[in-house]
């Protein structure tokens, strides 16, 4: 066992470390990229950048959560996991090489629709894998929490080196040309390449070190349904959590759009801007193990509940961090002290996140009939796919009111969350093993 988890959740958490990494690039890149004028807006002029640059990022979770009940459901019935990551990784990767070739809007916005069929492709298979290997349930919120830091490895520091790759460096704001066996590179391609290298390493990964458990695929439904009230409660608990885990993940989401935006108003350069889209990731990282084997030991509805507590106050907070400017020094220790305040309110983000993501994956794994953690834990993923795709482009109409709208609407979404948490989601960890939903009812 590597860190106490099963190494084949070790070997498939450092896959999607390389995936994530490819993809967090390009959360990055493409805005910056779109906005640069290396991509051709022509018959676009009646809207604005952020409105453009939300739809790019949007789409991608828009059609990788519509996809994935399906996805997930299919792998179900084949008792097949790991031919459909591997298919994701190769949809993902082409895509990456593609995008130095699109010179339009439109090409950016077809290439990113075929990543988004990738990730639905991948998503819900490795997380119903990583569940299918916690034979053990007492050790299943530790396995997820494993999985999820690596992941989120990937995802937090891919926009630092992101940052550092397109500008050359810390301090620099414009976009560097590296000169490459006597041919130059810009950063942008540069950056576009290292998400291709990323998806050819999941993809060798996957290939040598997972292989797929053994299920029962005649377990697995055809219904694709999700179950919305409970017998004992008005809401069924896996759906509570896949509303909670939209919200949230919508919260998560916002601050890619508001990218310029954020720059402008607190003075900084892309790398300080990188450094507060990845806090919340790093947050994660550093949590998630631990909070994920706790919620084995002490349940899981405990942080569930907190988590969303934590994540309304500091959500938003960020939204006047500009305001606070008046009040604040104009450097602490050489650097812009609103962006430093912004990056410890992003790291406090990230405490409440992790308190809901191991958990409430746990939650769902609990819960799931043999043969189906596909088909239930699509719920979850599918939530996060729709709020990655609604952040973006609720940030690009809402900023049009103020700094602070997009930031107090996801604060008003989170109290939401966890009023519903608190009333309708009992606790799972402690069910016997095996248990089906109808006896967990």
């Amino acid at each position: 066992m590597v860190l106490g988890t099963d190494n084949r959740v070790f070997a498939l958490a450092m896959a999607r470390l390389a995936d994530s990494l490819g993809n967090s690039f390009l959360v990055i890149v493409l805005p910056l990229y779109i906005a640069s004028g290396e991509v051709s807006l022509a018959g676009l002029e009646g809207f604005s950048t952020e409105l453009l640059i939300g739809v790019v990022l949007s789409l991608f979770g828009l059609l990788n959560s519509s996809l994935q009940q399906f996805t997930g459901r299919a792998s179900d019935r084949a008792g097949k996991r790991k031919v459909f990551i591997l298919a994701g990784l190769v949809v993902f990767g082409v895509a990456s090489a593609l995008y130095p070739f699109a010179s339009s809007y439109w090409g950016i916005v077809g290439l990113r629709a075929f990543q988004g069929i990738g990730a639905a492709l991948t998503v819900p298979v490795t997380i119903a894998l990583v569940n299918e290997y916690s034979t053990d349930a007492s050790q299943r919120g530790g396995n997820f929490g494993v999985f999820n830091t690596f992941r989120l490895i990937g995802f937090g520091f891919g926009p630092i080196i992101a940052g550092i790759l397109i500008t050359g460096g810390f301090s620099s704001n414009e976009v560097v040309t590296y000169q490459v066996a006597g041919a130059a590179i810009s950063g942008f391609d540069a950056a576009f390449a290292v998400a291709v290298v990323g998806a050819v390493v999941s993809f060798a990964l996957v290939s040598y070190l997972v292989d797929d458990p053994e299920t029962d695929g005649g377990a697995a439904t055809d219904d694709l349904s999700v179950a919305i009230f409970g017998r004992n409660q008005l809401f069924d608990p896996v759906f509570v959590v896949g509303v909670g885990t939209f919200f949230m993940a919508t919260g998560i989401a916002i601050y890619a759009t508001l990218q310029e935006v954020v720059n402008t108003a607190l003075g900084q350069g892309p790398f300080l801007f990188s450094v507060q889209f990845a806090a919340v990731v790093i947050a994660n990282v550093i949590f998630q193990v631990p909070i994920g084997r706790a919620s084995d030991r002490y349940g899981r509805r405990p942080f569930l509940v907190a988590g969303f507590a934590l994540l309304v106050p500091s959500v938003l907070a960020q939204g006047y961090v500009p305001a606070a400017q008046s009040v604040l020094p104009a450097t602490v220790f050489g650097v812009n002290a609103a962006a430093i305040l912004m990056i410890l309110l992003r790291l406090l983000q990230g405490v409440s996140v992790a308190m809901v993501f191991a958990p409430g994956l746990a939650l769902a794994g609990d819960l799931a009939r043999r043969g189906q953690s596909g088909t239930t834990l699509s719920v979850l993923t599918t939530a996060f796919g729709f709020g990655v795709a609604l952040g973006p482009l609720a940030a690009g109409y809402l900023i049009r009111f103020g700094f602070a709208v997009p930031f107090a609407f996801v604060a008003v979404l989170a109290a939401l969350a966890f009023l519903l948490t608190y009333s309708q989601v009992y606790e799972t960890a402690f069910l016997a093993e095996d248990a089906g939903r109808s006896s967990a009812d």
